[in-house]
């Protein structure tokens, strides 16, 4: 998979624009803001935070964080992470997953907040 689809070379790849964008979403909820929680055992974190896991994943996933941050964008237009002031945070409905430490992948979250909203 082609992470970067600012220069149009997903197409090579054979997924569309929006393949792209799901695939940058997932990659950041579930590989840096879903463990960033577990983490914190927090709903809530900082940009420095979310820039420690993010560089972190990056350097092992060897992917430059400036390919990833439409990612972390699009979960914010999405409603997916809540931003205010200098504090992000998750949805209400998403609190509980953390009590039960389970793995909280992006398909369940669209459906929580996105579908159910």
């Amino acid at each position: 998979m082609k992470l970067h689809h600012h220069n149009r070379s997903y197409i090579k790849y054979g997924k569309g624009r929006y393949a792209c964008s799901t695939d940058l979403r997932r990659l950041v909820w579930e590989d840096i803001i879903w463990p960033l929680i577990n983490d914190l055992n927090n709903s809530n974190f900082s940009l420095k935070d979310y820039q420690t896991k993010r560089d972190e994943v990056c350097k092992n996933k060897n992917i430059a964080p400036k390919h990833i941050s439409g990612g972390f964008t699009s979960l914010i237009s999405k409603g997916i992470i809540l931003h205010q002031d200098k504090i992000y945070s998750i949805p209400y409905k998403l609190i509980p997953y953390i009590h039960k430490e389970v793995h909280l992948d992006y398909g369940t979250v669209v459906r929580e907040v996105v579908i159910k909203s």
